[in-house]
């Protein structure tokens, strides 16, 4: 029988079959994926074969893991070594970010994008709790759209509290599998509320002392939209650690940069020091945001050397 993962919570999963029915299911031994060193061999959005157990207790036994179209990871916050599947079959990202109360920088937004870039799902940035927003976080939100937008990024500005520009969002969910994602207090929570008002999603507000978010979601989990289309429902995150990507690759996840790397004198030019650089030609002429260059050269220097070199 064919399931699909809705949560995970490290030893049992919720999946519920093609009938709609839920189990609590378990892996049935090991499972090795393609060579990907994991935390969490299973993951949210996974379709798996199952086998019935129990069917008094509707618990169910997984031997088999359908192949993957994409997947979305992070460094494991326990093992650097090892990596999490955050969620995988998605047809698209969504990045909740605020300029405050707490502000997510443009560096997040980076490793976001390029992640989403490397793992090939299409991201949206929705900057919500414009209600608060003075001028000059208004000033800075129509900055970082005339940054973004070109480079074929959707931005949006929402108010999850005031029910402000959300049809707009709600429509781009419809009959797609989106990740929900953003640092905790960004909104994540009350907007899946929003969307399913007999969820009931648990809320927390920012910490006074540090502004940043609270935890409110511990493990992945996938809600079934009445609209049509499902959305991942991710435990805030507060960094995205980037795995796998060679350093000499890294350009090519940032999309202004990947257009120029042919220009540059050198076929493994990394955008430092070399001279005859198309990319460091394009942040002096401003064709390439130097905001933009900066994430570029902070992500490389945090790669470790001899993890991605």
């Amino acid at each position: 029988m064919m399931g699909l993962v809705y949560k995970s919570t490290g030893s049992w999963y919720q999946i519920k079959d093609e009938a709609g029915k839920l189990y609590q299911a378990r892996i049935k031994g090991r499972f090795k994926i393609d060579g990907l060193t994991s935390t969490n061999p299973i993951a949210v959005g996974d379709y798996i074969n199952f086998e019935i157990e129990n069917a008094e207790e509707a618990t169910v036994v997984i031997d088999e893991i359908r192949p993957r179209k994409n997947y979305i990871t992070r460094q494991s916050p326990h093992n650097r070594n090892l990596q999490h599947i955050i969620a995988s079959n998605l047809d698209q990202s969504l990045l909740m970010a605020t300029l405050r109360a707490p502000k997510t920088s443009t560096g997040f937004l980076d490793r976001f994008l390029v992640a989403s870039e490397a793992f090939h799902v299409p991201p949206i940035l929705v900057f919500n709790k414009s209600d608060v927003y003075k001028e000059k976080d208004l000033i800075k939100f129509e900055e970082i759209k005339k940054v973004y937008e070109p480079l074929g990024y959707p931005v949006y500005l929402v108010s999850v509290s005031e029910n402000s520009g959300l049809e707009k969002i709600q429509e781009l969910l419809k009959a797609k599998t989106t990740l929900l994602s953003g640092h905790s207090g960004v909104g994540k929570s009350s907007f899946i509320n929003f969307l399913l008002p007999q969820a009931v999603i648990k809320t927390n507000e920012v910490s006074d002392w540090s502004g940043k978010g609270l935890h409110t979601t511990t493990f992945a989990e996938m809600y079934d939209l009445p609209f049509g289309g499902r959305i991942i429902d991710t435990p805030g995150l507060r960094e995205f650690a980037l795995m796998d990507i060679p350093k000499a690759e890294l350009s090519h996840y940032f999309p202004e940069m990947r257009a120029l790397i042919n220009e540059c004198r050198f076929n493994n030019c990394m955008h430092i020091s070399e001279p005859e650089c198309a990319v460091k030609k394009a942040v002096e002429n401003g064709g390439i945001h130097p905001e933009r260059y900066f994430s570029y050269l902070n992500i490389l220097d945090s790669m470790e050397e001899n993890k991605y070199s």
